[in-house]
């Protein structure tokens, strides 16, 4: 018995459209593209991240990007069109977990007096350049948010996932005796 294999491509987005979940196309461009695909590029360079993390962070992150997952599910739901699936939904016990792990870390920190420039490791910088990517995907959901109704919940996260994403890098530098780059402000 032989299985169809399935296919990688689909030919559906060669003039420039895509399929939404309920079944809307629109171009691969707009708005919502933008937002939940800036979302996809965060997650793989958390891919990245990750590599460099030891078990308890890993596993962490881990769970972080499956939450990623949803959003990019969420935001390519098109409520006029489908129902949000239970599986891309947002809660505040997500955003709640993600505050709880912030302290944690940021508890074994030593206190900041000045700006940090995104340097030290190579992890640390890895997870400097994710939270940058966080910030974007924020903006791009907020232009979103100008055109549809967005889970205030979704932003919460993400603007959250970025002060994660910030004191992790600082536990990365310490963790590897790297010291970190404060500015100058001359």
């Amino acid at each position: 018995m032989t299985h169809k294999k399935s296919l990688v491509y689909t030919r559906g987005g060669d003039r420039g459209m895509t399929s939404l979940v309920g079944g809307q196309r629109v171009r691969k461009h707009s708005a919502r593209i933008e937002a939940y695909g800036t979302v996809d590029e965060l997650n793989a360079i958390l891919g990245v991240v990750i590599s460099f993390l030891d078990d308890d962070d890993k596993e962490f992150l881990l769970h972080v990007q499956q939450i990623l997952f949803s959003i990019g599910g969420n935001l390519a739901t098109d409520a006029n069109q489908s129902d949000f699936n239970a599986a891309v939904i947002i809660t505040q016990k997500d955003v709640d977990v993600l505050e709880r792990q912030i302290d944690v870390i940021d508890e074994q920190l030593p206190t900041l007096k000045s700006f940090v420039l995104p340097s030290g490791s190579r992890g640390a910088s890895f997870c400097h350049q994710a939270r940058t990517v966080c910030r974007r995907a924020e903006r791009r959901i907020l232009a979103l948010a100008e055109e549809i109704e967005v889970d205030s919940l979704v932003l919460v996260y993400i603007n959250r996932l970025s002060d994660y994403l910030f004191v992790q890098a600082r536990k990365m530098n310490q963790n590897a005796d790297s010291h970190e780059v404060f500015w100058n402000n001359i």
